[in-house]
């Protein structure tokens, strides 16, 4: 059935002329109106009679492309590893900051970059050339993936709107090279994919399966994205040639692949054993000729436009041909099937069997497709209709071995199947689910009652009742949908207990994948495959009869989550995952499956709605806490602690909760701060493990004896526990912190409460760091607590200034500096007094005792000197942050002066962002000016500067210690002098014009500093003094090295004074000091020296350009 806007106009009763239809199917028909010629085209003219015009718009078939090239994507990124998800990742990373900054060009160049680079990056880190023993199957699987890489390239180009308007006929070249190619290449890699999982015994089969999809997806004429569809209103609706994306050409070669490239590939694979037996042969057949019915029926949506546009004669092509393929292929399934595969259930001797399993198949097939193609409409046909079916049901009874005697059960169920497709009876239908249930249970019982086999963890029998109602449920609902709407609930209780009996079975094959058999075990695992298949096809139906109101929004959420869940199984090894993942889909899914009224637009859901629905996320979380310490278990390798198992359960639950909020909740900003507040609990606890109470931990008996296994013990011995209680402080100032930040704690209206946050979060952070890293003295601790109670109270005052808060920070921020010492210095005497106390000192070996003591005094100093660098780093961040927000203040505040002064004061005219800003000033600091941060924050510039300076200090002595003074340290320490606030007091004329200044200079300082003492510790020979002597090697060493560390200062010199100044010199006298760097990087011995060489080179090719882009913007300017 064709959609409307592709139907003659005859057969509308509306259309209108300037609509644009959405192309999902084609129809072979003509319009008897305005085409009186049979031979016409039912897809409209030919390109000279009408020509398409393009149209940029969006490209509309990306859920279709990315069917085929996403999951492309993610097995070549399995194929090339870490390499190639590092070097796409960067270079996405790159082309997103590109399209971010508006630089589209970049952005596509970055994107095609990344794919090469990938790509190239693929070559050298895939195992492609080891897998394959032959070197053109290497190339060629090569080839295949550089492809598939070009096409994804294709598919993102696609996506750029620019080179839509202005390279048009590059984007449908492109359209069109994306249609013809990826069929091959995505049924290809998916073949790949899948024999890599589960074999080469069924490759080809694989491969005609995909192709047949992607043929499906990409062969059925298609609209093209980027023409006119206005002629498609022309000819009374049909389709013109001009604006389809394919071709002739195209659509044949996609006929040839789908009819020969399985069969091929067979040959290839197969050659040596192909003639070896009956089945052989068989495959032969049916990898040429079930795709050939499959394009048979494909030509019922257009597929085979190219070859005649007549439907006369499409149909006469279809029947021809599509009785001589069923034939053949029904005589090769009856080989390679029934025969190889269920001959023991066949009751007849042979020559009857062939003949009666024929009759079988080749009849109910005919029936099928004669019924499927519409055949079926006169007396005469439904007459011959209801005989064959009588004919297909008696001679299939007699096959399974069903007695004579009741031979006329199977006919008379045949004749009313039948008669329900003729007549429409539903009595009829019920009448062939009773008989056929019948025959169904006497067939079991017949054949599997009396065997004494253990399957799947669960006697024959029991399965066999399973079974039996899984099938009987199967028949019935059919006819339950065409009840009446009243009853469809049946039709919903049928479609859930069929659900609910299927997946109870498939997660019995799954988990139990043993049969027992008289005392022997053999291996049996229930195929992946299978559990795939049935899910999907279950979602298939659920949404078919969705679309046709057969069930309503609950039995569709009910069945999605059930059908969904038991995909769970294939990751996670736990027996009742299954039932978990329903209880935690059905409680996470209410919020988007059962609330779809898009017709309003305030929340779908109201309040105690959404609490009820989180409380129930909630439980159902805890309720599958058992399912979720296995699926932790089985990660880990180890049994979780109770601090991972109950994080892990808090973000599952916040996770859970998102569409609550997002769908519903949008608009509330304190649901999406509580909901960031849970995620976040969860994720402290899942990193931080924090002991849990007894009281509060679950210890069910499945967790209690995951604990109690001694294999911890015999490999990795008794291990002594660190004191895990300091977490929870680190937890809680987190928390506090984020709670701040999200407004739930309103600490920017409160001084009181400002006060009280910021000690409360030093305190915690100061207890814990004394806790975790310095656990001998206690006035250490204290210092260390007073430390960072006064870093915190800084940190929030600054940003939250109160009415006395700028005349007291300068005193604790003094306070934090005189802090630093003493607390540097305390730390060695404390341990070294405590040692010389003890009076077990003189009795232990003092050598290395003491040289112990001294590397833990040097390690206690070391992680002293990296948290007070951190905390000046905050400072320094903080004050710019603030001094930058005040300058942005005070200009708008002018802008909005200026603009009343000329008489642009109304509302309409008043600039939003400078409202804006105003109104961010009122609520955030209510009761301080900023003409009174002016005068009374004066100190701002100078502690920022000096917390700048001594944080930079600090990372040099830790380079030092840590390092040993790193050549590569400077350039990732410099740049923390870009926090240097313009201040008078400190360096008279530096702004914002010499921020640069500070960085450059520190590193040309710091290499030639440490270049010069390079050279004396080469020269200095410890005790014995200085080596040099008058032509001896360390004097010439000296001399050489200190002049080629001369040959580089006029370069650094030179730029240094750009970067204060930016005054423009002449444009030769940055490329005449280029050249004095080269003998400084090819003659000295001191590795610095060669970096100050090639670092001189780029300042002076840096200032040239500088310079010349200046020069070049000043004459733009003029």
């Amino acid at each position: 059935m064709m959609p409307p806007e592709l139907q003659p106009r005859s057969y509308r009763p509306f259309i209108s002329s300037a609509s644009a239809p959405t192309f999902s199917t084609f129809n072979g028909g003509h319009s008897p109106e305005r085409s009186p010629n049979p031979n016409s085209s039912s897809f409209g003219r030919s390109r000279s009679m009408s020509k398409s015009r393009f149209s940029p718009s969006s490209f509309i078939h990306n859920a279709r492309i990315a069917i085929a090239l996403v999951p492309c994507a993610a097995f070549l990124l399995d194929l090339g590893g870490t390499p190639v998800v590092a070097t796409l990742t960067l270079g996405l990373m790159i082309a997103y900051i590109l399209d971010s900054l508006n630089f589209k060009s970049g952005s596509f160049f970055g994107v095609w970059f990344s794919l090469i680079a990938a790509q190239i990056a693929f070559f050298f880190s895939s195992s492609i050339f080891s897998t394959f023993n032959s070197i053109p199957l290497s190339l060629l699987a090569a080839f295949l993936c550089a492809e598939t890489n070009f096409l994804i390239g294709v598919w993102a180009s696609l996506q750029f709107k620019w080179i839509q308007i202005e390279n048009p006929s590059i984007v449908l070249a492109l359209e069109r090279l994306l249609f013809a190619c990826v069929p091959f290449a995505a049924s290809s890699l998916f073949a790949w994919a899948t024999i890599s999982a589960v074999g080469m015994n069924h490759a080809s089969y694989y491969l005609m399966a995909f192709n047949c999809v992607f043929y499906w997806l990409f062969s059925i004429p298609r609209i093209s994205s980027f023409k006119s569809k206005q002629e498609v209103g022309y000819h009374g609706g049909e389709v013109p040639d001009e604006i389809l994306i394919l071709g002739p050409l195209e659509s044949c070669f996609h006929t040839l692949n789908l009819l020969f490239f399985p069969l091929v590939f067979h040959i290839a694979s197969h050659y040596s054993v192909m003639f070896s037996s009956a089945a052989s042969v068989s495959d032969l057949f049916l990898l040429f000729f079930i795709p050939f019915l499959f394009q048979l029926y494909a030509s019922t949506r257009g597929a085979l436009w190219w070859v005649t546009k007549n439907p006369h004669q499409l149909q006469s092509i279809r029947m021809v041909n599509g009785a001589i393929s069923l034939v053949v292929v029904v005589i090769c399934l009856e080989v390679r099937v029934v025969f190889h595969s269920f001959g023991r259930y066949i009751q007849v001797p042979p020559p009857l069997n062939y003949l009666l399993v024929t009759i079988t198949m080749l009849g109910g097939a005919s029936a099928s497709g004669a019924y499927a193609l519409g055949m079926i409409g006169d007396a005469f046909s439904s007459v011959a209709f209801t005989a064959l079916a009588v004919l297909v049901s008696a001679a299939g009874a007699i096959v399974v071995g069903f007695p004579i005697l009741f031979l006329p059960l199977p006919a008379v169920s045949g004749f009313y199947l039948a008669r329900f497709f003729t007549k429409k009876s539903l009595s009829s239908y019920f009448t062939f689910v009773v008989l056929g249930s019948l025959m169904v249970i006497w067939f079991v019982l017949h054949n599997f009652w009396d065997l004494n086999i253990w399957l799947a963890g669960m006697s024959l029998k029991s399965f066999c009742k399973l079974i039996l109602v899984d099938v009987v449920l199967a028949m019935v609902i059919p006819g339950l949908a065409l009840l009446p709407s009243k009853l469809h609930f049946l039709t919903e209780v049928g479609l859930i207990s069929h659900a609910l009996l299927l997946s109870y079975i498939e997660n019995r094959f799954f988990s139990y994948s043993s049969i027992y058999y008289y005392g022997l075990d053999e291996d049996v695992m229930y195929p992946s495959y299978m559990v795939i298949m049935t899910t999907f096809l279950g979602l298939a139906l659920v949404r078919r009869l969705s679309v046709d109101q057969r069930i309503g929004p609950k039995a569709v959420w009910v069945l999605t989550c059930l059908y969904s869940s038991k995909l769970a199984m294939l990751f996670i090894s736990s027996k009742s995952v299954v039932w978990v993942a329903a209880i935690l889909l059905l409680a996470v899914s209410p919020p988007l499956l059962l609330y779809k009224d898009k017709s309003r637009l305030a929340s779908k859901m109201k309040a105690w709605q959404g609490y009820a629905h989180a409380t129930v996320v909630a439980l159902s979380v805890w309720f599958c806490r058992e399912t979720i310490f296995e699926a932790l278990q089985w990660w880990n390798g180890r049994s979780p602690s109770d601090g991972l198992l109950l994080g892990f359960c808090i973000v599952l639950t916040g996770l859970a909760c998102v569409p609550i909020v997002a769908v519903h909740f949008s608009h509330v900003l304190s649901a999406k701060r509580c909901l960031v507040l849970v995620v976040a609990t969860g994720l402290l606890f899942m990193l931080m493990e924090p002991p849990i109470p007894l009281s509060w931990a679950y210890r069910s008996d499945l967790i209690k004896a995951a604990r109690q296994s001694s294999d911890d013990i015999s490999i990795y011995g008794f291990v002594a526990a660190k004191p895990t209680w300091p977490s929870w402080l680190l937890i809680a100032a987190i928390l506090l912190t984020l709670a701040a930040v999200t407004s739930i704690i309103p600490i920017n209206y409160m001084v009181e409460l400002r006060a009280v946050y910021s000690v409360a979060i030093g305190i915690a952070l100061g207890i814990y760091i004394s806790a975790e890293y310095f656990l001998q003295a206690a006035v250490l601790h204290a210092l260390i607590v007073i430390t960072m109670v006064c870093a915190s109270v800084f940190a929030v005052f600054t940003h939250f200034p109160s009415a006395s808060s700028t005349r007291l920070l300068p005193w604790v921020f003094a306070l934090l500096v005189a802090l630093f010492p003493v607390t540097y210095l305390l730390e060695g005497q404390m341990r070294i007094k405590s040692i010389l106390a003890d009076s077990a000192f003189e009795d232990m070996v003092e050598e290395d005792y003491k040289l112990t003591t001294l590397l833990a005094i040097e390690g206690a100093r070391t992680s002293l000197l990296g948290l007070y660098a951190a905390i000046f780093m905050l400072i320094a961040l903080e004050i710019k942050f603030e001094l930058a927000s005040l300058l942005r203040d005070k200009a708008f505040e002018k802008g909005g002066r200026h603009n009343n002064q000329s008489g642009q004061s109304s509302s309409t005219n008043f600039p939003a962002k400078m409202r804006f800003m105003q109104q961010r000033r009122a609520t955030a600091v209510p009761t301080f000016t900023i003409k009174r941060m002016a005068a009374e924050g004066a100190w701002m510039p100078a502690v920022g500067n000096v917390a700048t300076v001594m944080c930079f200090a600090i990372c040099l002595i830790l380079n030092v210690n840590l390092t040993g003074g790193s050549n590569r340290a400077i350039f990732f320490l410099a740049p923390i002098l870009l926090l240097l606030n313009q201040d008078s007091d400190l360096i008279a004329g530096f702004g914002d014009k010499q921020r640069y200044f500070p960085v450059t200079i520190v590193i040309s300082a710091y290499l030639v500093l440490t270049s010069l003492y390079s050279i004396w510790e080469d020269i200095w020979h410890g005790n014995a003094g200085w080596g040099l002597e008058i032509g001896g090697p360390d004097w010439f060493f000296a001399v050489k090295n200190l002049a080629l560390l001369i040959l580089t200062f006029p370069s650094h010199i030179l730029f240094n004074r750009f970067v204060w100044s930016y005054t423009k010199q002449t444009d030769s006298t940055p490329l005449l000091t280029l050249p004095l760097n080269l003998p400084s990087i090819i003659m000295t011995d001191e590795i610095k020296v060669k970096i100050l060489g090639l670092l001189g080179i780029i300042y002076s090719l840096a200032q040239y350009l500088i310079s010349r882009q200046q020069y070049i913007t000043g004459l733009k300017y003029i």
